[in-house]
């Protein structure tokens, strides 16, 4: 695939793997970016996954016609990026491989390289000439690996962004951006807001036209949405007015409470209400929600003096990825002790500028009249 006259895809399609990093569901497999530009010079940017890897060198191959690649750059050792670079060197000995210190140290403990590699360690903003194509090394650590760069060739105006901008989804499948992306970006990269908050800062002094990420399509057109994404994401802001309902029930008590939430909720004015079963529903796409909107109620029976597993991993996750910025209301249940409130709660401590609704609903086995009449409460409150 010809992405400018000198830049050329020649990435691979995965319908085989159904858990992305043995945890994401990816009903619509991954896309492995790699690209190839060629010049006086050429440089391969990146490898992909090594179940691919006939694929992947034929593609290569292809791009290259009766020509041998001179460069080889790494921006990211994470397996599904870098797992072909032995393969790579096999092919093409004479290839020099680019990364920065952090990239061969990390090289090393997944090879076993040969001696003679000619490598090039660059520095941060080090440039490396092609021909008429000069490449901006641009270091990213934490986005989502320590040893993270991005490359920009002021040539064609185009950001290889690593794993940044990427989405799950292979490219032979068309489906919205924003919501896969935004599973991917909050469930990978959503722990180091800060870091690509500096990233964001480093690259809006690039004029970039094209951005060609790891994972996902090529970005072309209105550059300005992804990157507005990109910021609120990092930045922790709510990108959707809504409430998103999580809960976690077990004879139907609880999950009764949400449901007369959530119809009071519409009653009120909540025109975006979504609730989610933690027990059923994919435990990212659940996390992505909270992220997602600016209300979050969690709703959990009281379960060995704690709350129910999968309301316990659920906040676990939030935490991990500095969940912040957001209105928290609490729905607990139990017959003797509801205590689930408190003990959730009491998870949310480390978070930042986190707003608790006043009005926690407690059912005491069963949704009674004073329950309804504090759902009540805490809709009018919501909205």
């Amino acid at each position: 695939m010809k992405i400018t006259d000198d830049i050329k895809y020649v990435g691979v399609n995965d319908h085989q793997t159904d858990l992305f990093e043995g945890q994401y569901i990816v009903p619509n497999g991954m896309a492995y970016n790699s690209y190839v530009i060629m010049d006086e010079k050429i440089a391969i940017m990146d490898t992909v996954d090594i179940h691919f890897k006939e694929e992947w060198l034929a593609n290569v191959s292809e791009a290259l016609g009766d020509r041998t690649p001179d460069y080889l750059i790494i921006q990211h050792m994470e397996p599904d990026h870098s797992a072909n670079i032995q393969n790579l060197l096999e092919k093409y000995p004479d290839v020099t491989v680019v990364g920065n210190a952090k990239t061969f140290t990390m090289m090393e403990q997944f090879f076993t390289l040969d001696q003679t590699m000619q490598k090039l360690v660059v520095a941060d903003r080090d440039t490396l000439e092609l021909g008429k194509h000069t490449l901006t090394f641009v270091f990213a650590p934490m986005v989502h690996w320590p040893e993270v760069m991005v490359t920009y060739d002021s040539t064609d105006k185009v950001l290889f962004s690593a794993d940044g901008f990427g989405k799950f989804g292979a490219l032979d499948v068309e489906e919205d951006w924003d919501c896969e992306a935004r599973r991917y970006y909050i469930g990978i990269v959503g722990k180091y807001g800060a870091q690509v908050q500096k990233l964001l800062k480093e690259a809006s002094a690039l004029d970039i036209q094209i951005i060609c990420p790891l994972h996902g399509p090529i970005l072309t057109e209105n550059l300005g949405h992804y990157l507005e994404k990109y910021d609120i994401w990092s930045s922790y802001r709510a990108e959707t007015e809504g409430v998103m309902i999580a809960y976690s029930s077990v004879y139907g008590n609880t999950k009764k409470a949400v449901e007369l939430l959530a119809e009071k909720l519409k009653e009120k004015g909540c025109s975006r209400v979504v609730v989610a079963d933690l027990a059923r529903e994919d435990m990212a796409e659940c996390v992505e929600d909270a992220f997602r909107h600016d209300r979050l109620v969690l709703a959990s029976i009281t379960y060995n003096a704690d709350v129910f597993p999968f309301m316990k991993t659920f906040i676990h996750e939030l935490l991990e990825r500095n969940y912040q910025n957001r209105k928290v209301a609490f729905i607990e249940n139990g017959t003797w002790a509801p205590i689930a409130g408190r003990v959730m709660a009491g998870m949310l401590e480390k978070c930042k500028n986190i707003t608790y609704a006043d009005t926690t609903v407690t059912v005491k086995s069963t949704v009674n009249d004073d329950a309804v009449a504090a759902i009540d409460k805490l809709a009018e409150e919501l909205c």
